[in-house]
């Protein structure tokens, strides 16, 4: 099955380290975030590799290179306007079906042979890794009823929701729903698929992850590497 990393990315929220940096290439402990994925990739079998890139590209073909060192085919898709996060899908070209699509700042101790065995037994044209995430509202949320009168008042209250992990396992019809060089990103896809009476299945993980986009998760992801780089490296440690 092939992988396609999305790596093009300019990740604002990560300034001013990513003025200099792609994202992927962040380091947490002695290696980039995205060394871990790809090394977690080949264990559990993936030998080609797509990243689709484009901010910093040439920093991220330079590290990474043809794969040679990590025992797999990387490859490079180069997105010339900014795509969104599905739209550079429409650039690959001969996609073996079904194939895995996954941000490249997540780290995570997802199974992804599970994922990609309960796909293949949903038979469904996307599924959507999830994860339960909690939302502390700092403020008291007030609810009123149709003539403006307070019917509920929660003092910070605890908000629960299943999120995407940002790792999905498509089939090669996904790819007739995205036009070419047109921006088009994985929710407005997946409304797209739903308005076509296309199965879209979700897969409840209870796997570690955090997604490193901000600066908080970014220092949790350093600290929890460290201390548990076996739970995300199992082989090697």
């Amino acid at each position: 099955m092939d992988a396609i990393i999305l790596a093009g990315g300019k990740g604002t929220r990560l300034a001013p380290y990513t003025t200099v940096f792609p994202k992927p290439l962040m380091p947490i402990g002695d290696v980039p975030i995205l060394d871990v994925v790809l090394r977690q990739l080949k264990g559990h079998g993936f030998t080609k590799i797509i990243m689709a890139v484009g901010y910093l590209a040439e920093l991220l073909e330079t590290y990474f290179g043809n794969g040679s060192k990590y025992g797999i085919d990387i490859q490079y898709s180069r997105e010339s306007k900014p795509l969104g996060t599905a739209g550079p899908l429409s650039l690959i070209e001969n996609l073996t079906n079904p194939f895995l699509v996954m941000n490249g700042d997540i780290l995570t101790a997802l199974n992804y042979s599970t994922l990609i065995n309960y796909h293949k037994k949903k038979e469904t044209i996307a599924t959507i890794a999830m994860h339960k995430r909690t939302v502390d509202v700092d403020f008291g949320v007030i609810e009123l009823n149709t003539d403006s009168e307070i019917a509920n008042y929660i003092e910070k209250p605890n908000l629960k929701y299943l999120v995407s992990m940002g790792i999905y396992i498509f089939d090669s019809k996904v790819l007739s729903y995205i036009k070419p060089n047109e921006k088009l990103d994985f929710p407005d896809l997946v409304k797209k698929l739903l308005e076509n009476n296309e199965k879209v299945i979700g897969y409840p993980s209870d796997d570690y992850w955090l997604d490193i986009g901000r600066h908080d998760d970014y220092q949790r992801a350093i600290d929890e590497f460290e201390k548990n780089k076996k739970k995300f490296l199992p082989g090697e440690f």
